[in-house]
């Protein structure tokens, strides 16, 4: 049946895949579904004709996954008024449009290193995925949202991040498919080779994370993105986070307190009063981490540029450390060829007419008491092996986000991918977000404490203790690549191997 399809039943088959595949991703978590969807890609891409029917198999594919994983994206469009919101779908379209290049290339590698042989299939395409998605996540400043091995969070085998990283999870995610792909095929020896590592690693037991003793605070005040858009928002927004910071009573240990990315509209390096206003929640020995924004003027004190920033400060007002987000959201913080897009009448997803600068990537910042902080501004916690400066490790990562115009989609997603970035990392994460999802992980990946979306609310505990460090935080993604070289030549041994 399927050699004898037409192109657009082929075509429809694949989309309808890859559509099948996305449920494994939160908030469904269908992961049984992603496994069955990638078997039938194996299936499809082992009765191509061709190179070029693998290919636009493997587009199709890609296609229907990036549509539905990212239909989060549609609803950031309706908080900009002005771009219709019709405008989010067609984004949508476009960037999975680009985005599914991605899934053909590793079909159109897979097939070409298999050939019409069904047994070195699999092994071919969980050897290509994961280095086409390092790709997606590198190639024009990158957009790794969503690896496949995402699908993995909340179950046992995402502990194998530790040391495989989130794109050998994609690997594995895909060898799972094509063990079910071999077994249709009555092939049990080729199934329970290409079974067995996924199983393996299925195993890899969660160590028990300890605890510090650190205070810590994390606020979550409910703020809308539509209410920044209020020309009281600077103020009433402050009190909404003070009065979910209330100061603590006398005695009471020093505690690291912890609000949203942007969280303070007023410029805190030049506005000394607003500083002043912050310290009444504080007392001695108390350190709020705070996201912020910081002004880049030129030598006429023009504003040229602003820095999506984060600040650390005591009680006595002063500003201990800042950083800068480094891996800024195309569309969103700044917009490209702005020369060209907005005459016609582009602009960026976040209201403002000034371009936010990159800071430099990962530092850690030493806290008196608490320890050294690392900083993943939102958008930046999805990039796998570039969330810690590992020439300074620090004992945890504070991951400051604005959530509130990803939809009900979007937060879900980006708390799992925060998840694996501290199992890989073997360290805390700790979430902070205007209107959820806020989150303390523990360097297992396991939610200690979260505040759901659209609730105000606070987590009082102590921060957990980080591992030691993990393979994958010392070598980083060239382990996931080794596994893919590995992969890729059982797939060659096996295509071209004649046993006697």
């Amino acid at each position: 049946m399927i050699v004898r399809a037409s192109p657009v039943q082929r075509a429809l088959a694949a989309a309808g895949l890859g559509l099948v595949s996305a449920t494994g991703f939160v908030p469904l978590g269908a992961w049984p579904l992603t496994i069955v969807a990638l078997a039938g890609l194996s299936w499809l891409l082992h009765h191509a004709r061709g190179p070029r029917q693998a290919a636009a198999t493997g587009w199709w594919f890609g296609l229907g996954h990036f549509v539905l994983g990212l239909n989060w994206i549609a609803t950031a469009f309706t908080y900009q008024a002005t771009m219709p919101a019709w405008l989010g779908w067609l984004a949508v379209l476009l960037l999975s449009v680009y985005l599914a290049v991605f899934p053909a290339i590793a079909a159109l590698t897979a097939r070409a290193v298999a050939g019409r042989r069904a047994i070195p299939l699999p092994f071919a395409l969980a050897a290509a995925w994961p280095v086409t998605e390092w790709l997606r996540a590198t190639l024009f400043t990158g957009f790794a949202w969503n690896p496949l091995g995402v699908v993995w969070i909340g179950q046992p085998a995402a502990q194998a991040a530790r040391y495989i990283g989130t794109y050998g999870l994609s690997a594995l995610t895909v060898l799972a498919g094509g063990a079910v792909f071999l077994a249709a095929l009555r092939r049990p020896g080729a199934t329970a080779g290409a079974a067995a590592l996924p199983l393996l690693l299925s195993l890899t037991p969660a160590p028990a994370a300890r605890d510090t003793g650190r205070a810590i605070h994390v606020v979550q005040p409910n703020i809308d993105q539509d209410a920044r858009n209020h020309p009281d928002y600077a103020y009433e927004g402050l009190l909404k986070l003070a009065r979910l910071s209330h100061r603590p009573a006398a005695g009471a240990p020093p505690r690291l307190l912890f609000w949203p990315e942007a969280a303070v509209e007023y410029y805190l390096e030049t506005d000394r009063l607003a500083r002043d206003a912050l310290t009444d929640l504080l007392r001695p020995g108390d350190l709020l981490v705070t996201g912020g924004t910081r002004l880049e003027r030129d030598d006429r004190d023009n504003v040229i540029g602003a820095r999506n920033s984060l600040f650390v400060m005591d009680a006595g007002g002063r500003l201990l450390h800042r950083y800068d987000k480094a891996h800024l959201v195309p569309y969103g913080e700044y917009l490209p060829m702005r020369a060209l897009l907005s005459p016609i009448g582009l602009s960026r997803l976040v209201p403002g007419d000034i371009d936010f600068w990159p800071g430099p990537g990962p530092r850690s910042f030493a806290l008196p008491r608490f320890g050294k902080i690392g900083v993943q501004i939102c958008y930046e916690i999805i990039f796998s092996g570039h969330v810690v400066d590992r020439g300074n490790r620090p004992d945890f990562i504070f991951n400051p986000s604005n959530d509130a115009w990803f939809g009900r989609w979007g937060p879900p997603q980006h708390l799992a991918q925060a998840r694996l970035r501290a199992i890989e990392e073997g360290l805390p994460v700790v979430r902070a977000t205007p209107n959820g999802i806020s989150a303390v992980i523990d360097p297992a990946g396991r939610l200690l404490r979260t505040i759901p979306t659209h609730r105000a609310g606070a987590i009082d505990m102590t921060l957990p203790a980080p591992f030691a460090p993990t393979p994958f935080g010392r070598f980083g993604n060239l382990l996931p690549l080794l596994l893919a070289l590995a992969l890729g030549g059982v797939a060659a041994i096996a295509r071209w191997w004649k046993p006697r």
